[in-house]
């Protein structure tokens, strides 16, 4: 019998219920440490979920408690770069909306476009310029793919990570991110134009996850890790390496804000 990636997780974890989906990015994933009662399943074992092959990225779901909740981790995601598919999140978004998810926290690493937002940085997105203007909606049926974006970070959602952030004497930025297709790094020109357009920090996913997971009805809340400054604004050569090595430096920090905003979490 062929069964779903709902069906395995469901029979893997008969008693799960969770609320809270958490997708990983670069530099985020010492978040699952601090998880009670783990369970991992590699995606491998979920029909329909993408294996990632960008470094940097693991493929394992991870289920667990923290504080209050019951989280489900998506230790990797598979970006539009890599195949051209910009739905590629859909079925693992879906499943865990189906599972009972009803709130979709996504993490990722973006360079910065303001000085006063160096690497190490952490921003929580306010909204978001899909720049390549794709969609993993495209060819998805009815009237429901007309979905309205406004608000597509929820605002309670940022107000309270904020607020746990303050508390926390970490400082929270706030801002615009601006989607990249990739894999290349943008160029000087192309960081002036994002900076023209209103954004703060430029990235290569979150975007298409964002757009599935309000078709889907969830509400999302987004934060990024500030690896760089964008081409042009520093003399710092950008390559993967670098990035994660910046990423991996200020892990730590990243996942202790992380995990103090899921605990807080309320909606």
């Amino acid at each position: 019998m062929n069964l779903s990636a709902l069906q395995v997780l469901q029979h893997r974890l008969p008693q799960a219920c969770p609320r809270v989906a958490l997708v990983l990015g670069s530099g985020w994933g010492g978040a699952v440490a601090a998880l009670r009662d783990p369970v991992r399943v590699p995606y491998a074992e979920l029909p329909g979920f993408p294996v990632p092959s960008v470094q940097g990225h693991a493929s394992d779901l991870v289920w667990g408690r923290l504080g209050p909740h019951e989280v489900v981790v998506l230790t990797g995601r598979k970006h539009t770069y890599e195949t051209g598919d910009a739905a590629a999140m859909k079925v693992p978004l879906r499943t865990l909306r189906d599972w009972g998810c009803e709130v979709l926290v996504q993490t990722n690493a973006a360079g910065s476009l303001r000085a006063d937002m160096p690497p190490g940085s952490l921003m929580v997105l306010s909204d978001h310029l899909n720049l390549p203007q794709r969609s993993p909606l495209v060819g998805e049926p009815g009237n429901d793919r007309f979905v309205s974006m406004l608000d597509a970070y929820d605002p309670a959602l940022r107000a309270q990570a904020l607020a746990t952030a303050a508390h926390m004497n970490a400082r929270l930025h706030q801002g615009v991110y601006a989607w990249f297709l990739g894999p290349q790094f943008e160029t000087p020109a192309e960081i002036r134009m994002a900076q023209r357009l209103g954004a703060d920090a430029v990235g290569m996913s979150t975007v298409p996850e964002t757009l599935i997971a309000r078709h889907l009805g969830l509400k999302v809340l987004a934060l990024s890790l500030i690896t760089n400054m964008g081409a042009g604004l520093s003399a710092e050569t950008l390559s993967h390496a670098h990035t994660l090595a910046q990423a991996n430096a200020a892990g730590e920090h990243a996942a202790r804000v992380l995990t103090a905003i899921l605990e807080n979490l309320t909606w």
